[in-house]
């Protein structure tokens, strides 16, 4: 058996730490940081209606990159209605009825929508629909639900009910293109920290927040804020 001095082991000690560093720089996690989230105030855009307006919480949520540029500030709803939650195939947020207004998203700079669509500067309704399994949309998401995007210009009253047809031509309106301006809605995957954003394996910047429901309950939703399908 060796015999080691006390300065020998110093050097197995800082072996020992390298290594272990050098293992936990390996590790790579599902979900790395990728920007901030703070606070900011409320949603006061003029061209967004009364109904809208008073709908939302008193406080947004700015989401800037890791390089410190604001993406985008996202107003929730306070009190969203929601419903007994179901099993339905490929979908999550089952509490959430089709095109219910879930809030409001502002864009100071022109970004790109889960399509790769230019989304140009200003404010948007989310409204929460599910994508048909009509083959047509395959392969865009593991999930089939999704936030559509519609000036606030075009889309007035909160509680309005509308067709996915519908919803689909007035967020086209505000896309330019046959298309609605989509945002993905994933897993929120055990996230604790509420709330906070996070890059995910695909690479796509994910805002995790609490939507407050009627009844003063919560909704965890997952909200890719920043990335584009693999298509």
């Amino acid at each position: 058996m060796t015999d080691y001095d006390g300065e020998d082991c110093v050097v197995m000690l800082r072996k020992c730490l390298a290594l272990a560093v050098l293992i936990a720089a390996l590790s790579v996690p599902a979900f790395a940081d990728g920007g901030k989230v703070e606070a900011t105030g409320a949603f006061a855009d003029p061209s967004a209606s009364e109904s809208v307006r008073n709908a939302l919480e008193p406080k947004g949520y700015r989401v800037s990159l890791a390089d410190g540029v604001v993406l985008c500030d996202v107003w929730l709803r306070n009190g969203a209605p929601i419903r007994a939650k179901t099993d339905v195939s490929g979908a999550i947020y089952t509490e959430l009825a089709d095109s219910t207004l879930i809030g409001v998203v502002s864009f100071p700079a022109a970004t790109k929508d889960y399509r790769g669509q230019v989304i140009k500067p200003g404010a948007y309704t989310l409204r929460y629909e599910l994508h048909p399994t009509d083959g047509n949309h395959m392969g865009i998401s593991s999930f089939r639900d999704f936030l559509l995007l519609t000036s606030v210009a075009l889309d007035q009253a909160v509680d309005t009910q509308f067709k996915f047809e519908e919803l689909t031509k007035l967020s086209a309106k505000s896309s330019g293109t046959n298309h609605p301006l989509p945002w993905s809605l994933v897993l929120v995957e055990g996230e604790k920290s509420f709330p906070s954003v996070m890059e995910n394996e695909a690479g796509h910047l994910v805002l995790f927040a609490k939507l407050k429901t009627q009844g003063g309950g919560e909704l965890p939703i997952a909200i890719v804020v920043k990335g584009v399908a693999e298509q």
